[in-house]
Order: C-alpha cells, then structure tokens, then sequence
C-alpha cells in the first residue's frame, strides 16, 4: 500500500517554500518601487533648485551688468562735465570782457566826431576801466598795488632801489606796473622801486 503521507508531505513543502519565494519577490518589488519613486522625487528636487539656482545667478548677472553700465555711464558723464568745464570756464568772464569791449569801441567812435572833447573821452575811459575792474573783482582777480609797503618777493619784483633816509629800508617807494593775483595765485608780479638806506645811515 502505497505511502500517501510523504507524497503530501513534499507538496506542503513545495508549496510553502514557493508561497515563501514569491513573498520575498513581492517585498524586493515593493522595495525597488519605493527606491525608484524616491530617487526621482530627490532627482526632481535636485532639478528644482538648479533651476532656481541658475534664476537667481542669471538675476545676480544682470545687476552685475546694470551697475556696470550705471558706472560706465556716470563716468561719462563726468568726463563730458569735465570736458565742458575746461573748455567753457571762461564764459562768464567772457561775457564782462565783452560789455567792457563794446564800451571801448563806442569810445573810438566818439574820438572821430568833431563835437567830441577830450573830457566827453576822458569820462568814458574812467568809465571803462571801472568796468574792467569791477569785472576783475567779480572773479577774485585782485591788484598789488603795494605803495609804502615791506618789498616781498613772493608778490614783488624790484626793478631798482632808490636812496631814502626817510623810509625803513626794503620799502615800496613806487609801482612802475601793478600785478594782480587771482585769489591766492601770483598772475603778475607787481614791478617796484624799492627803498635802501643811505650808506651813512647803515650800520
């Protein structure tokens, strides 16, 4: 009689050991599932701040590029601004010397009228120089006229000295030609006769 109980035996086991295996391939897919979906859930993260990475390296480029067109632009400008200022700094001075000019010939003119006597041109001389003067004054262009003063060459050229006993040696006796400065700045030296003790007075 044949031995049924082993035969059932095997096919339990066979069974069991197939229901074991196909688990284990169930859980493995589950697994490689999970790995997959993750992995593309960090793969499009990734994605998204490079994105957002290259949006704020593009956005840091172009203010780069603006400021360095603010900059190219603004020293332009000042160059320009200089440029002008060189080339039209004497407008001003410019415009006073004119009114001065069209006195002066206005001047010429009345010389060659018949009426005209020579107080009429003396008046309008004085007039004239106060003018130029007053222009001078106008852009800090002042004189040295250093009549009686200490001889100082910083502002003074002696052309000649001249013998007084009357005067502290070094003084200004008489200005042949006035200088003129422009604020601190020496445009002409005021050309003088400077005063020296007699030799007898000198000791």
């Amino acid at each position: 009689m044949p031995d049924n109980t082993t035969d059932s035996t095997v096919d339990n086991t066979v069974t069991e050991s197939e229901t074991s295996t196909i688990k284990k391939s169930n859980v493995e897919k589950i697994t490689e599932d999970i790995s997959v979906e993750e992995l593309t859930k960090q793969l499009t993260d990734m994605q998204e701040r490079a994105i957002e990475a290259q949006q704020k390296a593009d956005e840091y480029w172009d203010t780069i590029l603006r400021k360095q067109a603010e900059h190219d632009n603004l020293q332009k400008r000042m160059i320009r601004d200089l440029e002008n200022t060189r080339k039209y700094a004497l407008e001003k001075f410019a415009t006073e010397i004119l009114a001065i000019k069209d006195s002066m010939e206005l001047g010429l003119e009345a010389t060659n009228k018949p009426e005209t006597n020579l107080k009429t041109i003396h008046e309008g001389m004085t007039l004239t120089l106060k003018m130029l003067t007053d222009s001078l004054t106008k852009f800090n262009i002042m004189e040295l006229e250093p009549i009686n003063e200490k001889f100082n060459p910083q502002w003074h050229e002696a052309m000649t000295t001249q013998t007084n006993a009357e005067v502290d040696d070094g003084t200004v006796l008489h200005v042949h030609q006035k200088g003129y400065k422009l604020e601190d700045r020496l445009l002409r030296p005021a050309r003088v006769i400077v005063s020296k003790k007699p030799l007898e007075n000198q000791a």
